[in-house]
């Protein structure tokens, strides 16, 4: 009996040591992650919504730019429609050609302004840029504080916003693809 209750306190003590191990080891992983609402946060800090503000009067002024742009055409296509059975065939080509061209530059506008990269693109990402800045940093400092690895942003999907540098394993994968730099050898740089 006095063995069987010694065997116990032994397969008890073992127990409590697993449990510790296992404790200690599901709190440090969980404390090396986190998440934050990158966009939620973004809405809250003036400084992004004053960028928002600028950036939606600028996209305003284009907009009108480019309407009346499409209005002054739609009167040239109004005009030479009226006129059109007056005028010679050498006429109604050359008019044509003109209102071809018109139409041109107003899509080319639209296409330079809200195309891809365009002044609207450009222009916001030049004014968000000290937002999300600050918002990073602000990031870095509750990493650091809270001892966190990575922080995760669920605003756009799953992305990381944060990491610890030391698991940056870039030159190490680059390495091992035969892609590292070479500090001695100058060929290897771009």
């Amino acid at each position: 009996m006095r063995m069987q209750a010694l065997d116990f306190l032994k397969m008890k003590k073992i127990a409590l040591i697993y449990f510790l191990v296992f404790c200690s080891t599901t709190l440090s992983f969980a404390q090396t992650f986190g998440y934050v609402d990158a966009d939620f946060i973004l809405k809250q800090m003036p400084s992004y919504q004053k960028a928002q503000q600028e950036i939606l009067g600028a996209a305003a002024k284009w907009r009108e730019d480019i309407q009346e742009r499409n209005n002054v055409l739609q009167e040239k296509r109004g005009a030479y429609e009226a006129e059109k059975l007056l005028l010679t065939p050498e006429m109604i080509e050359e008019r044509e050609k003109e209102l071809e061209e018109d139409a041109k530059k107003v899509e080319d506008m639209q296409q330079q302004i809200f195309g891809y990269e365009g002044l609207f693109f450009s222009r916001q990402q030049e004014l968000i840029k000290p937002a999300q800045e600050e918002l990073y940093k602000a990031v870095q400092k509750v990493a650091r504080k809270k001892s966190l690895q990575f922080i995760f942003t669920n605003s756009q999907g799953l992305t990381i916003i944060y990491a610890e540098p030391k698991h940056d394993y870039t030159e190490e994968v680059l390495e091992e693809l035969g892609l590292a730099e070479d500090p001695e050898n100058p060929e290897n740089k771009d």
